[in-house]
Order: structure tokens, then C-alpha cells, then sequence
């Protein structure tokens, strides 16, 4: 059973949300079609309104999926997704940072649906030099099917975080001087897709897709990247000092007190699968990084 926020930390979560939605409406969105490429799905991606709105389709025959034109190597990433409604089960809405090759990169987000009445699932992950097996999953604390949320990845040489409308979720520091690789070198496009994955994502391919119920829709709006741009073997930015007024801030955040605080709220009501929790599936020893959290 989850437990129920205290009425103070309640006012502090919408004091947070109105200051994330102000800090939303003053950063420039940008626009899919000059931001974003559909890449597959035979006119099931679509983008609307003018390049404000982004859909992506899934029925019987094909799912959809689309890919960033640019290449980012740090960064803040936020975008607003409203995930497939009803009865969801067996599809997968996957929103994540890769590079590519075989030792690639890749921070995930992926939204698991679920039958009707019942919570998604938030999956993440995080890559580094090909090796992935670091899953963190976690339900929501509202319905992310009835309207817009924003979910974010801040990535910078320090560490990894990740947002669910401004309140830290997941954290993935860099332990480079224990031997483990960190994502740091390769840079990394933003890609999305939405397809059928009922042999696992359910109740662990317990409760396949009802077709019946397609196509399946997952929207998307107000993407915004401050980040460094990488291009012809270079970064868009400069060198950037520990300035908070700096719009580059994101680079040198320090982990603090307001998201270790939330970090821990999520934790305790709504985490529901950490694997430094699951010694069953290391019976050799958890992962080293587990051992420094």
C-alpha cells in the first residue's frame, strides 16, 4: 500500500509543479518538424498543428517512431508526453537518449502499459559502453493518460537525473574513479517510438495486447533541449562556470537537499523494482555502484 503524502509535503509538490510550469512557459519549445524526424511507422507518426504536436499511432501491423535531427552530448532535455489511454496492456511508449554502435550509450524512459484501472509502469535504465541491467520502475502519483507531464533527463559529467514533472525520481552518478564507465563521451540523439511488446511488458507478458482497442495513441508537445549541440566532431558550448544565472546551469548542478528529498518520497511509495534490491538476479554480489548509493 502506498502512503499518502503529509498535507506540508503535498504544498511543497504543487509549489515545485507551478515553479516548473512557469520555468516551462518561459523556455522556448521547440518545434518537431524542425526538431524531429518520424523515422518508421507508414504515416502512423504524426505531426499536428502546426509542429507543436507530435502523435505516434500503434495497431496490428506496424507501431511508429521518431528520432531527433541533432546529436547532444550533455544536457537537460524535458518533454511533455500524454501516454496511451484505456486498456494499454502489451505497449510499450519508449522515450530515451542513444548513441549508437556497439558499445553504445542510452538513458531510458520507457512507459509500460498496463488493463484498464491499473497503474503504468515507469521503466528506466541507464547504458554505459553496451552494459545496461541497471532497471529502476516506479508508478506515478496521478493518471499520465489524462493529461500532459513533462519527464526529463538532466545529464552532465557528474551524474545523471531523472525528472517526472520537476520532482527527481532516479539519480546515476558518475563513478568513474571506482573503474565504471560513465556516458560521457559519445553523443547521443533523442528518440521515441510506441510499439506492441506483450511477451514481456504487462505482468511480464502475462496480459497481451487487445487489438480491439487500437490503434493505440501516445501525443507529444513542448520538447526543449538546453543542451550542448555536437556537430563535425564539436560542442556547441563553452566552457561553463558553476553560475546559476548561467542558462547553462545544468552543467554544473550538484545533486542537493530538494532532490535527495524527493528522490526519497519516490522511493518510499512509489518504487516498485530496484535491481541493487535484487540479489537473486546477482547471486554472485549486487553491482559495484549499488554498494555507494
Amino acid at each position: 500500500m502506498m502512503s499518502s503524502p503529509s498535507a506540508a509535503f503535498r504544498s511543497s509538490l504543487v509549489l515545485s509543479l507551478l515553479l516548473l510550469a512557469t520555468s516551462l512557459h518561459l523556455g522556448s519549445a521547440g518545434n518537431f518538424y524542425q526538431d524531429f524526424d518520424i523515422t518508421w511507422g507508414d504515416g502512423r507518426g504524426k505531426i499536428l498543428n502546426g509542429g507543436q504536436v507530435l502523435t505516434l499511432s500503434l495497431d496490428k501491423a506496424s507501431g511508429s517512431g521518431f528520432k531527433s535531427k541533432k546529436e547532444y552530448l550533455f544536457g537537460r532535455i524535458d518533454m511533455q508526453l500524454k501516454l496511451v489511454p484505456g486498456n494499454s496492456a502489451g505497449t510499450v511508449t519508449a522515450y530515451y537518449l542513444s548513441s549508437q554502435g556497439a558499445t553504445w550509450d542510452e538513458i531510458d524512459f520507457e512507459f509500460l502499459g498496463n488493463i484498464s484501472g491499473q497503474p503504468y509502469t515507469i521503466h528506466t535504465n541507464v547504458f554505459t559502453q553496451g552494459k545496461g541491467n541497471r532497471e529502476q520502475q516506479f508508478h506515478l502519483w496521478f493518471d499520465p493518460t489524462k493529461a500532459f507531464h513533462t519527464y526529463s533527463i538532466l545529464w552532465n559529467p557528474k551524474h545523471i537525473i531523472f525528472y517526472v514533472d520537476g520532482i527527481t525520481i532516479r539519480m546515476f552518478k558518475n563513478m568513474e574513479h571506482m573503474g565504471l564507465p560513465f556516458p560521457k563521451n559519445q553523443p547521443m540523439r533523442i528518440y521515441s517510438s510506441l510499439w506492441n511488446a506483450d511477451d514481456w511488458a504487462t505482468q511480464g507478458g502475462r496480459v497481451k495486447t487487445d487489438w480491439n482497442n487500437a490503434p493505440f495513441t501516445a501525443s507529444y508537445r513542448n520538447f526543449n533541449a538546453n543542451a550542448c549541440v555536437w556537430s563535425a566532431g564539436g560542442s556547441s558550448c563553452a566552457p561553463v562556470l558553476p553560475d546559476s544565472t548561467s542558462e547553462n546551469a545544468w552543467m554544473s548542478h550538484e545533486v542537493d537537499s530538494n532532490n535527495r528529498k524527493w528522490l526519497r518520497w519516490v522511493r518510499k511509495n512509489y518504487m516498485i523494482y530496484d535491481y541493487c534490491a535484487d540479489s537473486n538476479r546477482f547471486p554472485q554480489g549486487l553491482p559495484l555502484e549499488c554498494k555507494r548509493k
